[in-house]
């Protein structure tokens, strides 16, 4: 009789456990984005709330959505924004350069290509006055 009791005893802790154990599962989403400041922490609490009735389906999607938010930088994509714009204006400044360098080396080959013409010219007359 005792461990009927007992053993009845141990299934409604058990079951007790389960239940706020999963409720507890389903909330850790929602402590990063308070630990974070997240803007939708409460989108994500209620969606977690959503989580238990749907089969657990969303759970990994909020838990990437808490995730994705930090108060330093935002969602990130400003970063990456600022990066393609310093590389952009990088790639422009090499644009410029190899522009001026092309002219130079435009610049320098006709100036070689009148010197050699101004040496053959000067060798065939040298060779006609040698005649």
């Amino acid at each position: 009789m005792f461990l009927d009791y007992f053993a009845l005893g141990v299934l409604v802790f058990v079951a007790i456990f389960l239940f706020y154990g999963i409720i507890a599962l389903h909330d850790i989403p929602y402590e990063i984005a308070k630990k974070r400041n997240h803007p939708h922490q409460d989108a994500i609490h209620y969606a977690g709330w959503v989580s238990l009735f749907t089969l657990h389906v969303l759970w990994p999607f909020l838990w990437i959505w808490a995730t994705l938010w930090r108060e330093d930088r935002g969602w990130g994509f400003t970063q990456i924004q600022n990066e393609q714009h310093e590389l952009h204006h990088e790639v422009l400044k090499l644009n410029k350069q190899i522009e001026k360098l092309s002219e130079k080396v435009t610049q320098l080959e006709l100036t070689q290509a009148r010197q050699a013409a101004a040496n053959t010219t000067e060798s065939s007359s040298e060779t006609r006055g040698e005649r």
